[in-house]
């Protein structure tokens, strides 16, 4: 049997499938169902410096309209009304998982200005958060700022937050910075534990008859995993520091090839969204016997197995791959 145990912001868990940040954190007894079926580790929903903004309500509203759809999750969802934590529910709620259960509980943050990070960040580990994940979700849109001012000012929170808690911080990203593994360097210089990949920025669609914009929550599928494969490869080659998956994995496959990439963690939310806590032991299983079948001894022989430094051709994750592909397509 092969040694599933792996380490992420610090804790050492069971093995590398956690449940990632979603609102199913809100309800107590879908968390206890999340640690029964082997989550090993729970990360709560992003607490919004501005409370309750509008992707938020937005995946809300969403919610709601399918769990009408799948007689599954509606038995085991929580109402749209549960979600709604503002700053001391949602730090009461974090206090309750943490007493709900026995695995590692991560505490996110989503904010927008260096004193909100700062103040949340001390209440998230006073209220016994095993490790911090600061959600870096920001969308300039002001073209007086370059991208180094936006940098700078999110390193700056960044390392505010690591100098005043004790507890190993993470840091959630979103692929779009001109020179991400620069960044990501930085990040590492700035004194995070680990980073996640990536961010699921929700887009807004418009709605030509009604003349409104359409916020619209669309859960995400495998395809998302190649970009998060590629970053993850490049990343783990030359930052220092351990990396999650979020996005995309779906199966035990999917979590196989997070983890040749480099990943460390696999952040499981929309699968669980659409088929119930009761997923997360299938995806053990299936990379349970995955390592098995292939004669693996340890996730860790598994983990950046197949990143830049040690994958035999490297030029598969660079430019050169859109070479190779174009000059081999052909119409049929």
């Amino acid at each position: 049997m092969a040694i599933l145990t792996t380490t992420w912001l610090g804790q050492t868990l069971a093995h590398p499938l956690i449940a990632g940040a979603s609102p199913l954190v809100d309800d107590l007894d879908t968390v206890r169902r999340l640690e029964d079926a082997g989550a090993a580790a729970i990360t709560m929903h992003s607490l919004f410096e501005e409370q309750l903004v509008s992707e938020q309500l937005a995946m809300h509203r969403h919610v709601d309209g399918w769990r009408g759809m799948n007689a599954e999750a509606a038995d085991w969802l929580p109402g749209t009304a549960d979600f709604l934590l503002g700053p001391d529910q949602y730090l009461e709620q974090l206090r309750k998982v943490r007493e709900a259960v026995k695995v590692p509980v991560i505490g996110s943050l989503n904010g927008s200005t260096p004193g909100g990070w700062l103040a949340y960040a001390k209440l998230m580990e006073q209220a016994g958060a095993h490790a911090l994940e600061l959600n870096l979700y920001a969308l300039p849109s002001d073209p007086a700022r370059s991208a180094g001012e936006v940098e700078e000012e999110q390193l700056s929170i960044v390392r505010q937050v690591v100098a005043s808690v004790r507890v190993p911080v993470g840091v959630k990203l979103s692929p779009f910075y001109s020179s991400l593994p620069h960044f990501a360097a930085r990040l590492a210089g700035a004194g995070v534990s680990g980073l996640v990949l990536f961010n699921r920025l929700y887009q807004p669609d418009v709605n030509p008859e009604a003349l409104e914009v359409d916020r619209v929550l669309k859960l995400s599928d495998a395809s998302e995993l190649t970009l998060r494969l590629r970053w993850l490869a490049i990343l783990s080659a030359h930052v220092q520091v351990s990396f999650a998956v979020s996005g995309g994995v779906h199966d035990g496959r999917g979590a196989v090839k997070a983890l040749m990439a480099g990943a460390s963690a696999v952040q499981v939310v929309s699968a669980l969204l659409q088929h119930g806590p009761g997923r997360l032991k299938q995806l053990k299983d299936e990379l349970t016997s995955w390592l098995h079948e292939h004669e693996y001894v340890s996730v860790q022989q598994l983990v950046g197995s197949m990143n830049l430094a040690r994958v035999p051709d490297p030029s598969a994750y660079e430019r050169a791959n859109y070479v190779k592909l174009l000059q081999g397509w052909h119409k049929r």
